[in-house]
């Protein structure tokens, strides 16, 4: 099945004559004469009375967002969300030193959290920046083994995320 172009112009038995204004990758958006703009499926049975012949891009804004949002994701410094585990919400992180002269220190759960999650992402940027990188392909093992070991480290604080896909791993043994 060949697509029609913008601008070509049909006939639908329901909606009448009408000139097609965009195509998606499943429907034609029509402006009716008689019934104004419709959606129809690309494979909906109507009449041409005149077909554009020109190139359409059928790749929606919803698919070019998604895309672009991932692509962000994977190559910025901007963060996902990541929620915390619901039973740390609203809890506070309390340091004491074995000095009682000494001041305790209450951090705010969320907050602690947050750093967490914020050390995690810049690692993550760190990673991909090593590997896109011009280093040769040994300094770049030696490099990812180190973050490597930097994220079995903060294996800790997994119990903190929501979300296990979210955790830290470190190297994992077969």
């Amino acid at each position: 099945m060949k697509l029609l172009g913008i601008g070509s112009r049909i006939k639908h038995a329901e909606y009448g004559i009408g000139v097609i204004t965009n195509v998606s990758s499943k429907h034609y958006w029509v402006t009716f004469i008689e019934n104004g703009l419709e959606t129809i499926d690309l494979d909906s049975a109507f009449e041409i009375i005149e077909s554009v012949e020109n190139e359409v891009d059928t790749i929606s804004f919803h698919d070019v967002e998604y895309t672009l949002k991932k692509m962000l994701q994977q190559w910025s410094d901007i963060s996902e969300i990541v929620p915390i585990a619901d039973k740390w919400k609203g809890g506070k992180l309390i340091i004491e030193p074995e000095d009682t002269n000494l001041q305790s220190k209450e951090i705010p759960i969320d907050t602690f959290f947050h750093k967490i999650v914020m050390v995690r992402d810049r690692i993550r940027v760190m990673e991909q920046k090593i590997n896109s990188s011009k280093l040769d392909d040994q300094e770049k093992v030696d490099l990812q083994q180190y973050i490597t070991r930097i994220y079995g480290s903060l294996t800790t604080f997994n119990i903190l995320f929501k979300i296990k896909e979210q955790q830290f791993t470190g190297s994992k043994t077969n």
